[in-house]
């Protein structure tokens, strides 16, 4: 605990004397828990360019940038009344942070060099959920309807303005609540994948066309929230048992075995992961306390 509190402090400090300021490295090692402010309620988390990252607020919508080395964090976005951001994805080739608005419906863009809104697209979705850029197009599930939508992107990684609703269908089984839930890509973008957080199957889809087919796991259940892929190793945030599922999938990505979880005593329901060199990094969303202003919320290191 007394740890937990310094690390805090130390935070807070430097908060207070870099706020105006580009955020300043360490030689100390990436530390295993990075506070977030008091009351911020994260719920999406992207690693950007270097040691950047970024992670949102499901109590306005505020986008915090911060520095895996050092710890420090900033207010790249400033949060707005009624608005909240939930899964995100960093487009390295433009540097802009996608993220998702949740029951808004909107899908924002963000420059990280300044925080600007470059773009803003609503669609007629329930819940707007969870986003991945490939190098054709942005795709964001929505939760409460069984679709997602799809932005294309310019050579640049620029929105071109072109989007389009796609139903899940094929294999896919919906149910009533939250369906799609976290989304990611193959490497090439020609094949996503997106789990059902209430049946806890998780299926391949094709992205022009929304035809998804079910993974075997063997039976196994996996609860995920949010989704990261490298290779044909697939990491499942299973927020409610405090554990990140590793997932081998077959050559065809037709089928998948468990080869590990993953568990820290840090995890307090932790809902989205992101992948930085051999660490995975997720923010606990802490589902389990009502949200408030003093509640302390903090991302996660762990070893893959």
């Amino acid at each position: 605990m007394m740890r937990r509190l310094v690390t805090i402090f130390a935070t807070t400090m430097a908060l207070l004397v870099t706020a105006a300021a580009p955020m300043a490295s360490a030689d100390n090692a990436f530390p295993d828990v990075i506070p977030l402010p008091d009351g911020f309620f994260p719920e999406g988390i992207a690693v950007g360019h270097g040691n950047t990252f970024y992670t949102g607020s499901l109590v306005d919508g505020a986008i915090l940038e911060g520095d895996l080395r050092s710890g420090a964090v900033r207010e790249l976005v400033e949060g707005t009344p009624g608005t909240i951001a939930v899964g995100m994805d960093f487009d390295e080739s433009s540097g802009y942070l996608w993220v998702a608005g949740g029951f808004g419906a909107t899908l924002n863009v963000y420059d990280t060099s300044d925080g600007s809104l470059v773009a803003q697209f609503a669609f007629p979705a329930g819940f707007l959920n969870d986003v991945i850029v490939t190098r054709d197009a942005a795709y964001v599930t929505d939760s409460f309807v069984s679709q997602y939508f799809a932005v294309s992107l310019d050579a640049h990684g620029n929105p071109t303005g072109d989007t389009s609703q796609h139903v899940l269908g094929g294999e896919w089984v919906g149910v009533v609540g939250f369906n799609a839930n976290g989304i990611e890509a193959t490497q090439d973008g020609t094949t996503l994948i997106v789990v059902n957080s209430t049946t806890g199957a998780l299926y391949t889809v094709e992205p022009s066309t929304g035809v998804a087919s079910e993974i075997d796991l063997g039976g196994t259940a996996v609860n995920g929230d949010g989704l990261v892929l490298t290779g044909r190793t697939l990491y499942a945030v299973e927020n409610s048992k405090d554990q990140i599922t590793e997932i081998r999938l077959a050559s065809d990505l037709g089928s998948g075995e468990i080869t590990d979880i993953i568990t820290s005593p840090d995890y307090d329901v932790p809902t989205t992961a992101a992948l930085f060199g051999s660490s995975l990094y997720a923010v606990n969303a802490r589902f389990n306390l009502p949200p408030g202003p003093t509640v302390e919320y903090d991302v996660i290191r762990v070893d893959r």
